[in-house]
């Protein structure tokens, strides 16, 4: 590292004027020190066939100097190709052609001058600052300025390029201490001199990385004699680190020296290297299998989701999709109920699934893309538009459904009114025809006198008279009975044939009637008197028993009506009706005048009637009997009318209530997806504080929900109350429900756009500033406040940012290129989370399957497979087996029993596969 900076190497030198202070005040450091140094420069020069017995000494004349450089530099070779002693430091420090000049093989002090100025000057090329440390101090043995010169090299070549979490060198080295000795007890390193004295620090290291080497559970913290030995004999007969200090020299140093210490521990953190490269590839692999384990489990919980909700629907649809009419007003109310219930508290956990089912697969996209993971595709029949399409349905039959329970609500109030009506004028027919045929058949004119014949002659035209006034009710049974054969009626077989029994016995009323009249004719010549007062009043009775019959049939007949303008009209019928009714009293008061007037011809006269009319059965007494009854059902009628009248004004209410709730909901809702259509457009601040707003916004609406709740329970009273329009308001329940769960899908879908635009943030390292410089970029060149920019309109936006995009073939070419990553859908628009992550895509740092595959390289030992005893050994338990259930056995040349094939699993982790 030709660009190392000196002054860090310096930092952890101390001034010359403290070196020889801290020696001048403990000797037993400067012991130390030549221990340790020495120990360490014969490791190196051990591998040159050389060592030093007394360092200062042995350094004098630079030869042995330049060599312990060259061999620690990677320079030295027996044969002169390049002899790398650590591939760290030959990485580092070590280039094409770079020597160290040759040295002087005389023995006069210039040539030992020479030598170590070429030794000083090789680590000055290294950025190494030598402070106050010359060629001849070296030469005449200076004790202090010897073993300053040998800690530099030290602290450059052993311990400098020590780097752990961003920190390095002593700070570096003093965290991978702490780190590997964190889980021992009695252990706690804060420093590189009383903190290693008891000896279990080394034993600990030792144990971290080749626990069978130390059994840790003996060693005791008051005998670190024991425990320094233990660590140094271990250290030398199993590590290669040789013995560079003695037990009873840290022992017996109230503060051992802490380079001394440094130099020992740097020994161990290099032989240990190799180590926790594995762990760090271990670490690689746990983290990309905990992705990939992570992914799977989204994916099932979404095939599950989606296949709960499809099977939802496709249970509910079946019953939405009957339409099997009911026979009764109560069993289709109950049906109304029942959907009343489905829309209320069925429905709507469901539209929370569809809901929270798209932001799943919306997330696991966004996190598999993250990862360089490919796209999921769920399983047939399952993909988020297959919901879509299969909630479309739902919707369609629900509003069939809703509009067919209504119709049917109608149909069946309608035909209820109707057979109350047949039934009502039927019986009213069938008591008026009782007897009638028995009457046309007697033959008493047969035996009759004159005046007796023509009486039964007028009483026959009589007759008539009031059967053509029937003739209108029984067309009216028949137009009934046909309306409900229309409507379906279930009891229609049993109408169908009532009516049949009054059309023929009509018929036959008809017949005899005629076959009557003309024995009457012919026996009316021999018949001569009549009287003319009965005759008048039989004429006169007659229709006015009628009237008064039509009259209590009406006031008897039942209504339905809905609005007030309906019962209001019947109103008004009914005050005209009473504005006749003393006309009808002074018809009845003449009627009954005529009946007196016989009554005194014959008291006068002695006339031997019989004490009867022959002409009428209508009596007196019958017609002020029926007159009293019309006089008492009016004030019915009117009590009636009043009721229905105070029914239609509280509808009234009940459909101005809900209309004044509705024209405030219904445009507050429309409002608010505006307002969230421009927040999703003119977003401000960073992502957490537009995610926290939009949170804020969510609760804002749902906390709206009891007055949706409160129009619901308004919306069931009018439907309990059978009201089918309402004129004060445009808004349906119906418009309110799909505005209102539209609101709540776009404010979560919003919600989602932001928290994955963080995931892409926070994954591919986007600040805050260039995400907002995103945002302006979009905003600005989407003119129409879409969320979504056009071909020409991205172009735009990508050279304001500074892509190359020509408008020559190679421009056109690259630019489709693009397009085809961020619109793969070719449907003409890019969204504002396709361009972030196209921006984002470009400086991308995420794991591939070639850093995959060389970890696992390294924890298989270079080994083109891996066993399972391994995999066991470096990874955790779940991770280990999950990659053992899922490699493929190693067929390779170089196969052994149990091999795995860790490339194919690699590969297979980012590409296609069933994992």
């Amino acid at each position: 590292m030709d660009h190392y900076d000196s002054q860090q190497t310096n930092d952890y030198m101390q001034p010359e004027e403290d070196w020889d202070r801290d020696l001048l005040l403990d000797p037993a450091w400067e012991k130390q020190q030549r221990k340790t140094f020495t120990a360490w420069c014969n490791s190196h020069l051990r591998k040159a066939g050389t060592q030093i017995e007394n360092i200062e000494e042995d350094f004098r004349d630079g030869l042995k100097l330049m060599l312990l450089l060259e061999v620690i530099s990677g320079l030295w070779s027996r044969k002169q190709p390049w002899l790398t002693i650590s591939k760290h430091w030959l990485h580092c420090y070590l280039y094409p052609g770079e020597r160290l000049a040759k040295p002087e093989r005389g023995k006069m002090r210039v040539h030992k001058i020479s030598n170590v100025n070429k030794a000083l000057d090789f680590i000055a090329s290294k950025g190494v600052k030598l402070v106050s440390i010359g060629a001849e101090e070296i030469v005449d043995g200076n004790v202090k300025m010897t073993l300053g010169m040998i800690w530099t090299i030290i602290l450059r070549f052993a311990i400098q390029d020590i780097s752990v979490e961003e920190t390095s060198a002593k700070e570096g080295l003093l965290l991978w201490c702490q780190r590997k000795t964190a889980p021992y007890k009695n252990v706690n390193i804060q420093n590189f001199h009383i903190s290693w004295k008891d000896g279990l620090g080394f034993c600990a290291l030792i144990h971290r990385h080749r626990p069978e080497l130390i059994d840790y559970g003996k060693l005791r913290k008051d005998d670190p004699l024991t425990n320094l030995n233990t660590a140094f004999d271990v250290a030398e007969k199993y590590l290669d680190i040789p013995k560079m200090l003695d037990a009873e020299d840290i022992v017996g140093t109230a503060r051992p020296d802490e380079k001394a210490i440094m130099t020992y521990v740097s020994s161990f953190y290099h032989a240990f290297s190799g180590a926790q490269k594995a762990e760090t590839a271990a670490n690689r692999i746990c983290k990309v299998l905990a992705v990939n384990q992570e992914n799977e489990r989204l994916m099932e919980d979404y095939e599950k989701l989606a296949s709960d909700l499809l099977e939802w629907i496709r249970r509910t649809i079946p019953w939405l999709e009957n339409r099997l009419p009911e026979n009764t007003m109560h069993a289709m109310q109950q049906k109304l109920e029942d959907f009343r219930d489905y829309r209320r508290l069925h429905k709507p956990p469901k539209v929370q699934e569809k809901c929270q089912l798209e932001i799943n697969f919306n997330t696991l996209q966004t996190k598999l893309r993250l990862s360089n993971r490919p796209a999921f595709t769920p399983s047939e029949g399952r993909m988020v538009s297959d919901i879509n399409n299969a909630w479309g349905c739902l919707e369609q039959a629900e509003k069939g459904y809703e509009e067919w329970l209504l119709n049917e609500i109608r149909r069946l109030e309608r035909l209820d009114h109707l057979a109350e009506k047949f039934r009502q004028k039927a019986s009213i027919h069938e008591a008026w025809t009782d007897g009638k045929e028995a009457m046309l058949r007697h033959k008493d004119y047969e035996t009759a006198t004159l005046s007796e014949i023509k009486a039964l002659l007028k009483k026959h035209e009589a007759f008539e008279s009031d059967l053509a006034a029937h003739q209108d009710r029984v067309e009216q049974i028949a137009a009934i009975a046909q309306e409900l054969n229309e409507l379906d009626y279930y009891d229609s077989p049993s109408v169908n044939a009532r009516c049949q029994r009054i059309c023929d016995q009509w018929d036959n009323l008809g017949a005899l009637t005629q076959k009557r009249r003309e024995a009457l004719e012919r026996t009316e010549k021999l018949l001569e008197t009549i009287d003319q007062l009965y005759l008048e009043y039989a004429k006169r009775a007659a229709p006015f028993n009628n009237w008064m019959e039509g009259a209590m049939e009406d006031l008897q007949d039942t209504f339905i009506v809905h609005t007030i303008e309906e019962i209001q009209g019947l109103t008004t019928a009914h005050e005209q009706f009473k504005a006749t009714l003393p006309d009808a009293d002074k018809e009845r008061l003449a009627i009954l005048g005529i009946h007196n007037e016989v009554s005194k011809i014959v008291q006068t006269y002695h006339v031997n009637m019989a004490g009867t009319n022959p002409y009428t059965t209508i009596t007196p007494q019958e017609i002020n009997g029926k007159w009293d009854h019309v006089r008492q059902l009016v004030p019915r009628r009117d009590q009636a009318l009043m009721e229905e009248h105070a029914r239609q004004q509280h509808n009234e209410r009940l459909r101005k209530q809900f209309a004044a709730q509705a024209n405030v909901i219904g445009p507050w809702i429309q409002t608010k997806m505006e307002e969230i259509g421009r927040i999703s457009i003119e977003m401000h601040g960073t992502l957490e504080d537009q995610l926290s707003h939009l949170r804020q916004y969510e609760k804002s609406i749902v906390n709206y929900k009891p007055k949706i709740d409160q129009l619901e329970g308004d919306h069931q009273l009018i439907q309990e109350a059978l009201i089918f329009d309402n004129k004060h308001t445009n808004y349906t329940m119906e418009h309110i429900r799909v505005g209102w769960e539209q609101l709540l899908t776009t404010i979560a879908r919003t919600i989602n756009e932001v928290e994955n635009q963080i995931l892409t943030r926070d994954a591919k390292g986007i600040s805050q500033e260039q995400m907002n410089e995103f945002r302006a970029s979009f905003n600005h060149f989407d003119r129409d406040h879409s969320g979504t920019l056009g071909p020409e309109e991205f172009k735009a936006c990508l050279i304001s940012l500074g892509y190359d995009i020509g408008n020559d073939p190679q421009g056109e070419a690259e630019f489709a290129r693009i397009m085809s990553i961020v619109d793969p859908n070719r449907l003409g628009v890019v969204t504002f989370q396709a361009f972030i992550d196209f921006m984002s895509r470009e400086t991308a740092d995420t794991d591939t399957a070639d850093q995959v595959m060389a970890s696992f390289k390294i924890l298989a030992g270079d080994k083109n497979y891996i066993t399972v005893d391994e995999l066991r050994r470096e990874l955790p338990p779940d991770q280990a087996e999950y990659c053992i259930a899922r490699m493929a056995p190693y067929t390779g040349p170089d196969a052994v029993p149990g091999a795995l094939d860790y490339m194919s699993f690699s590969t297979a982790l980012y590409g296609e596969s069933d994992l």
